[in-house]
């Protein structure tokens, strides 16, 4: 009965979170209240399922890829009428709306899900979530929350952080999960922004970024260098508060906006 005899797969990237203080600091993250409406995404053996269930929410919708941990889902929470459990891949089934999303995400498809659940600047996600409480791999978490000028600081960032205010909650460490992962691990909080990018801002930031990113150690002045003409690409880059002999991680992302803003439309 239940998960006797399931161990983890690592096809699935299957690490059971064990650790209750994290569990708890994920719950409280995701300020749960009456009438919330969750979706969370590998439930995996339901330590954090059940800390949910204690709350006062109103549904919660769980995906499990894993089809014997769905029978002991169900033989675990399947009395709850609030509990509803979808059985597939996350990446490819239709979603249920929801009001917030938690989820321990496999490290192997941390960015297709990302970008299922937020869209991306040139695409929006159809449903905008309120909050997203994630554990991800530390390195991404850094990636993602890191402010301009630091090391971890790249175009995931820029991104990130102009579809939502991005936080870092706590750091995971392997010993908190069962097998422990051979990395450090993080739980982060996403509150995506209400207003999206128009389609060609944002498709004209996404060049800028690919294109500068890719050479991250060059100054803008050579990495912009043949978008315009010498007088015109000092110009532009002055109006948009920057200066050409920065590099790309030294450029908060409101100044990358900027720079897309006062691009003139290619002829």
């Amino acid at each position: 009965m239940g998960f006797s005899g399931h161990t983890a797969r690592k096809r699935f990237g299957q690490h059971w979170l064990k650790d209750a203080s994290v569990l708890d600091r994920i719950a409280a993250a995701a300020e749960l209240e009456p009438g919330d409406t969750l979706l969370e995404i590998g439930p995996g053996r339901g330590a954090l399922t059940e800390r949910l269930l204690k709350s006062p929410i109103e549904q919660l919708h769980a995906v499990e890829l894993d089809r014997d941990l769905v029978q002991g889902l169900r033989q675990q929470f399947g009395h709850d009428q609030r509990f509803l459990l979808l059985e597939g891949d996350a990446l490819a089934i239709p979603l249920p709306p929801a009001r917030k999303v938690v989820a321990n995400i496999p490290y192997n498809i941390t960015g297709p899900l990302l970008e299922r659940l937020l869209g991306r600047l040139d695409r929006p996600s159809n449903h905008r979530y309120e909050r997203l409480v994630l554990l991800l791999q530390k390195e991404v978490a850094d990636r993602i929350t890191a402010p301009a000028g630091h090391s971890s600081f790249s175009g995931l960032s820029v991104r990130l952080q102009l579809q939502a205010e991005c936080e870092s909650i706590c750091s995971v460490p392997p010993r908190c999960f069962q097998p422990p992962p051979k990395v450090m691990s993080e739980v982060i909080c996403l509150r995506p922004r209400a207003e999206s990018l128009e389609p060609e801002l944002a498709k004209k930031l996404e060049s800028l970024l690919k294109r500068c990113f890719g050479a991250r150690r060059k100054m803008l002045r050579n990495t912009l260098a043949g978008l315009l003409a010498p007088e015109a690409l000092e110009a532009w880059a002055s109006g948009a508060g920057v200066r050409l002999e920065q590099r790309p991680q030294e450029l908060a992302p409101e100044r990358w906006l900027a720079l897309a803003a006062g691009l003139p439309p290619s002829p």
